[in-house]
């Protein structure tokens, strides 16, 4: 551009285009035909040839600016990274406001296989992309295979469309990405569920028995400990059975969700060879985790319930709430075993650390002593603690045939969401470093 003419600078008005009727077709030797009839929806003219912004002496309130031609930027499809500028295509007659013009383009793609996204524009050469002074442009996806190309969407949009797409897409991703990963792999999840319940006791005399001996033999120790050493009572109930009711109340939730989050810091190490040399769900890997953690408070749940029709004078009606509390919980769970799992690959020593946290939280959780043991200056805090309101909210509707307040099941179920989404995508955006990690 000519030095002395190099501070005109054309209206932002200038650089207004539409496409109509767009056609993209591939073919096997990477090359991308465009077809497309373009449109001068700006207030300048455009000149094929013109190498500054002019005014004709006749015509002052008509502007022209020039050349024109029509760009292309290559993009990762996966990372939105710019790959390269492709050669334009020029214009070959000038284009008045309003006036219209078939153009034809080809793009060749690079070498490599890969999923990409094509930018076109027109450009006003050395001076401006249109696309970026608010005008349309045109977004080709495409996948490039060894067969050829394969274009799979052609849509037009702008900056502000564009922007409050990704907006939404952004989030629409962060709510629907963890319940489509668990919807899409459901059958591999359960697979690895399975694996995970019998591999535990293979080989041992009891084998798939101690799932159920297991909690079993854990309950009675703390009752032992807790309800006939130390005497520790609820409410008003004197005697050690009504403890157990108590006790075995608030363990359930305990033992889906300590065993969960226990192991969550040592899931991706322990599958490394998924990481490495398989192209494998790794967000499946925590959930795996939270699930067996359920099989192990399933039968915890057969033994309440049976002990609760036996001995307890049956089910009350109010535990019908209980998938209100359950899913909390299970979101809760999972939320927390993806972020300990992503936490686990950057820092080992996490493993051994949540050892001494869950003995810990084990004895911030009313679930061997009543709540009203606690300190009534404190209780605040203890309430900052998810489990503590879990457990309370477990022997609201078992035990004392009440409904948790409608406060309590807000913070739970907000706490427990926030856990799920924030859970998953952090483990989703640093998932692509473990392999470097492990």
């Amino acid at each position: 551009m000519d030095q002395k003419n190099s501070s005109l600078s054309p209206p932002a008005s200038s650089y207004r285009a539409r496409f109509h009727d767009p056609v993209v077709e591939g073919n096997a030797s990477g090359e991308l035909r465009l077809s497309c009839t373009l449109e001068n929806k700006g207030s300048a003219r455009w000149s094929a040839n013109q190498n500054l912004l002019v005014q004709d002496d006749s015509q002052r309130d008509k502007p022209s600016i020039g050349p024109i031609s029509l760009g292309y930027h290559i993009f990762d499809a996966r990372t939105g990274a710019l790959i390269m500028e492709a050669d334009h295509t020029a214009l070959i007659n000038d284009l008045s406001p309003g006036e219209k013009f078939v153009v034809q383009g080809s793009i060749q793609l690079p070498l490599e296989e890969g999923d990409y996204r094509i930018l076109v524009s027109p450009v006003h050469e050395n001076v401006a992309w249109f696309s970026d002074h608010g005008s349309e442009f045109l977004l080709v996806d495409v996948s490039s295979t060894p067969s050829g190309i394969q274009v799979r969407r052609v849509f037009c949009t702008n900056r502000e469309n564009r922007g409050n797409r990704r907006a939404w897409q952004l989030i629409s991703r962060f709510f629907v990405y963890p319940l489509q990963t668990i919807h899409r792999y459901h059958s591999l999840i359960f697979s690895l569920v399975r694996r995970d319940i019998s591999g535990r006791y293979r080989g041992s005399v009891g084998g798939i028995l101690w799932t159920v001996m297991h909690p079993l033999l854990l309950m009675l120790a703390y009752y032992f400990v807790f309800a006939i050493v130390l005497r520790v009572r609820f409410a008003t109930e004197t005697s050690s059975g009504a403890f157990i009711f108590y006790f075995l109340c608030g363990m359930l939730p305990w033992l889906a969700f300590s065993e969960a989050i226990g192991r969550a810091p040592g899931v991706v190490s322990a599958h490394s060879g998924f990481v490495k040399r398989v192209v494998f769900p790794l967000e499946i890997l925590p959930i795996n985790l939270t699930l067996a953690g359920l099989v192990t408070q399933g039968i915890g749940l057969v033994i309440f319930l049976a002990a609760l029709v036996v001995w307890g004078g049956g089910i009350p009606s109010t535990a019908a709430l209980f998938p209100m509390i359950f899913l909390p919980q299970v979101m809760l769970t999972a939320g927390l075993c993806w972020f300990l799992a992503a936490v686990g690959v950057f820092f080992k020593d996490t493993n051994q650390i949540m050892g001494f946290v869950l003995t810990l939280w084990f004895f911030a959780t009313p679930i061997c002593y009543p709540a009203s043991a606690l300190p009534a200056n404190w209780i605040w805090l203890f309430e900052l603690n998810p489990m503590y309101t879990m457990v309370e909210a477990y022997r609201s509707i078992f035990l004392e045939t009440s409904l948790p307040s409608a406060r309590t099941l807000a913070a739970l179920w907000a706490i427990s969401l926030a856990s799920f989404w924030a859970g998953y995508a952090i483990f989703y955006k640093t998932r692509r470093t473990f392999a470097d990690l492990l």
